[in-house]
């Protein structure tokens, strides 16, 4: 008799070792197979062997007759479960299928290239960044939107194809996993996967063994999930705009995808590109620290207009500029029926995500912030108080009239979008106009209209954050950000950093070589330095100004955080837990820091309300341990990138 340690996919197993499991044959470590746990038969992969325990242990039910999973995904498990807290149950779900059919068709992944479609003459910066990227290291990629880091990608996979490696490519949306699908696969056949979760279990199952059992090289294309495919030989791994938050596990494991993306590269020796017109401060802060290679691409692929020559910001706050609707301002008007009158299109922006309630100057653009936190704070009607969302203070004294202009011109709104939509079918009666946003159903999702919004059959685009992501629309020749402050007063430490990034990529959809285009950037701020540097793509004087206040305010790169948050029936009894976790936390760890207790940006779910703790350390263990201390009932997010 032999004995195994099987890591089990179910979320019912919450221990952080495998179980032993007896087998009446040898099998190799990475094997996948059926076990039983807790009377069900699940899923899951041999780790090693081991010794005879002192207790019963069951038999392994069932040795699927598979390829096993390549040893760098066995060290990557072991890793991922150490370094983002978690059970074996949750972090094996990642890597493993949760059924496999009944009668399994191994299907030949090999295929001969067909002729590829022409591409167009390498830019030389292009050039340069193939030439940098020339051995296993990690590389920052920091290309301007429209300088052409596809076309890099493309080459990279090839020359990867060349030494019979294969390639991972992550994409932050599967949205966007379409239209990049289409571009590898005109170039390299049915050697490119798409691996996502909208497809049915089937097509994804299919595509999960064709990368499972392909002895060919393979480019396995989707949003972060997608690391984990399990190819024999790894050589190149692409992180496409990498500064997007839904890189970041919102579920067990809480695993950050550039972070694991990194350690699969050292341990597979494999070249790591993190391509981004706007990188994270902290992913461009570590590059810096560890001397990687920053590539840099100024110029847009195919020549065109300044951009920042063709970008109008307006001011808010002056009515006058609003003379034929109010969230449209007439200049925005104007041009959009100039575009509508020459058969192009128009996009209007909306950061739909910024519900906050804040308190704002509709005068001179005056915000309420917390004197701590430095962050918006968030007004709340039933107790007619602000209340910082980080660290908790409360402010019940609210001003009459502005602090700063001394007029009786607070606004206590919310930012709504319902107007917009109603103003813009009201003036552009005839006009065919459509909406993308994540409420969308999956017949009215993006990729499904992407050659109706190419071939210019939409006029009007109305959409979110999904349409400033890497879409190129060449009949784009007006854009208009409608309330480009929103983001900005979210009570977060990452609402500027994600309000640069925005800004900078949703004017990145214009003047891309096709038509002309012009922006309209409308804010309460208009002097706010962050729309400058983000009209002029000025990354650096960003870069350095927000690394001065993250700094300042013991904020990453420099501490590392954790969330901590519970919920509870009431929020008094919410406050009270953090309290006592707080002073308990306080006691046991010396070193940390520890905001709060406050409720949670969204505090109500259902019946319960959610308060939170955040933790702050310049020692990730520090946290890790604290973590490993959590009474039960409290759940821990480590790294986040927002404290939303």
């Amino acid at each position: 008799m032999f004995y195994y340690d099987v890591w089990v996919r179910s979320g019912k197993y919450k221990g952080d070792k495998p179980l032993t499991y007896s087998s009446d044959v040898k099998i190799m470590n990475g094997s996948i197979v059926q076990v039983e746990l807790q009377k069900e038969i699940v899923n899951g992969f041999v780790s090693g062997s081991t010794t005879k325990p002192r207790f019963n242990i069951k038999n392994i039910t069932n040795i699927f007759e598979l390829s096993p999973i390549p040893e760098n995904y066995l060290k990557l498990m072991e890793w991922l479960v150490e370094f983002y807290p978690s059970s074996i149950g949750e972090a094996t779900r990642q890597i493993l299928p949760l059924k496999f059919p009944v009668k399994i068709k191994i299907e030949d992944a090999s295929s001969e290239y067909k002729l590829p479609d022409p591409l167009p003459t390498l830019t030389n910066d292009q050039r340069k960044a193939l030439k940098d990227i020339h051995q296993p290291d990690t590389y920052l990629l920091h290309g301007r939107t429209g300088s052409g880091k596809t076309r890099v990608y493309i080459e990279l996979i090839r020359e990867t194809f060349e030494e019979n490696k294969s390639c991972i490519v992550l994409t932050p949306e599967i949205s966007l996993t379409s239209q990049l699908y289409k571009n590898l696969f005109s170039q390299f056949g049915d050697k490119v996967v798409l691996l996502h979760s909208r497809q049915s279990p089937s097509e994804r199952i299919k595509a999960w063994l064709k990368i499972l059992n392909s002895d060919s090289p393979l480019a396995v294309i989707g949003p972060r999930s997608a690391l984990f495919s399990p190819l024999r030989s790894l050589g190149l791994i692409v992180v496409d705009e990498s500064h997007e938050n839904s890189y970041k596990q919102d579920q067990m494991p809480h695993y950050v995808a550039t972070r694991v993306a990194s350690y699969l590269s050292s341990i597979s020796k494999s070249k790591l590109v993190i391509g981004s017109a706007t990188p994270l401060i902290a992913d461009y802060f570590l590059a810096k620290e560890k001397n990687k290679k920053i590539i840099e691409m100024n110029t847009t692929a195919i020549k065109t207009d300044d951009v920042s020559k063709n970008v109008s910001v307006v001011d808010l706050k002056d009515k006058s500029l609003f003379t034929k609707s109010e969230v449209l301002s007439d200049e925005l008007i104007d041009s959009i029926r100039e575009s509508l009158s020459k058969n192009e299109q128009a996009l209007l922006y909306l950061n739909r995500r910024g519900t906050a309630k804040i308190v704002i100057c509709n005068e001179c653009g005056w915000e309420a912030l917390c004197d701590h936190c430095n962050l918006p704070m968030t007004y709340h009607g039933d107790t007619h108080q602000l209340i910082c969302h980080t660290c908790g203070k409360r402010i019940s004294k609210i001003p009459n009239t502005c602090p700063e202009c001394k007029k009786e011109s607070l606004s206590f709104s919310s930012i709504g979008t319902k107007a917009v939509v109603d103003d813009v079918k009201r003036i552009f009666k005839g006009a065919n106009i459509q909406r993308f946003d994540t409420d969308n159903l999956k017949s009215e999702s993006i990729e499904n209209h992407l050659e109706s919004i190419r071939s210019g059959k939409i006029d009007i685009i109305i959409g979110t954050q999904l349409l400033a992501k890497g879409f190129d629309l060449p009949k784009l020749s007006t854009l208009g950000v409608i309330q480009a402050d929103t983001s900005l007063y979210l009570p977060d430490f990452s609402s500027e950093e994600r309000t640069f990034q925005l800004i900078s990529q949703v004017l990145g959809r214009i003047n891309r070589g096709h038509v002309s285009g012009k922006a309209f950037i409308q804010t309460y701020n208009p002097e706010d330095k962050i729309f400058k540097y983000a009209i002029n793509h000025d990354y650096e004087s960003f870069y350095t100004k927000e690394l001065n206040n993250r700094k300042k305010f013991k904020l990453p790169p420099y501490y590392h955080l954790l969330k901590l948050s519970v919920m509870r029936k009431s929020p008094e009894s919410s406050e009270n837990a953090a309290e006592t976790l707080k002073k308990s936390l306080k006691e046991s760890f010396k070193g940390i820091i520890i905001e709060g207790p406050a409720p949670s940006f969204h505090e109500k779910h259902g019946n319960y309300y959610e308060w939170i703790l955040v933790v702050k350390s310049t020692s990730r263990n520090s946290l890790i341990s604290v973590i490993k201390s959590l009474p039960s009932g409290w759940h821990h997010d480590i790294d986040p990138l927002n404290l939303l």
